[in-house]
């Protein structure tokens, strides 16, 4: 059992949430916040796999909450659902931690698809947000000077992570075991100084290695 965390200021919509996250047994809303101050008390008393975070709210929003908790709490997945189609928004969360960001106009199903995918190590991204989104990320030009030396492997680890790929998904098309895996992407992350495999995917897409 998996446990969530819903931060929205609206009552009704975190009650309409719990709802349908729960009608999957093997997740569980141990915890809800009205912002972001709340939402870090609610990680100091819960042992959280998944936070479930809106934007804009009272006190503390989304964007500010996901940059101290990711910092607190680096393994903590944060999946951002908002009402905000804003490219702008989705590019800071990511850069602050997020590993994915959702719509509320989306299906029921495709959110807990992106629960999943999150809590497997892949990013979810809405594909409206993402048409807007890719683009901006590609139009950095890399700079070969900048990049410090990944080998041959670490190359392909990292084109993998940019590609959505999970550390099983990775394991198997390289045919490496998972532990492997991990031992790899522990050194890539050290090398360019990145905090987690989501600020490697956008790495990997901004420099073309994806």
């Amino acid at each position: 059992m998996k446990n969530i965390l819903l931060v929205e200021d609206q009552g009704i919509v975190r009650q309409g949430l719990k709802m349908m996250i729960e009608q999957d047994k093997t997740l569980n809303v141990s915890a809800e916040a009205e912002n972001g101050l709340q939402a870090i008390n609610q990680m100091q008393s819960h042992a959280i796999d998944v936070i479930i975070m809106d934007i804009r709210m009272p006190e503390m929003n989304g964007l500010e909450a996901t940059r101290i908790i990711k910092k607190q709490w680096p393994l903590v997945k944060i999946l951002i659902l908002t009402t905000f189609n804003d490219d702008e928004y989705a590019l800071q969360a990511l850069k602050e931690g997020a590993n994915g960001f959702l719509l509320k106009t989306s299906q029921g199903e495709k959110l807990i698809q992106s629960i999943h995918s999150c809590l497997k190590g892949g990013m979810s991204l809405q594909d409206e947000v993402a048409a807007k989104v890719v683009p901006k990320l590609l139009s950095h030009q890399k700079d070969p000077q900048q990049i410090p030396p990944l080998t041959e492997r670490e190359l392909s680890i990292t084109q993998l992570v940019g590609k959505g790929r999970t550390n099983k998904e990775i394991a198997g098309e390289l045919h490496l075991s998972i532990g492997t895996v991990k031992n790899h992407l522990t050194q890539i992350l050290q090398k360019l100084e990145l905090r987690d495999r989501t600020q490697l995917a956008i790495y990997a897409v901004k420099n073309d290695i994806a």
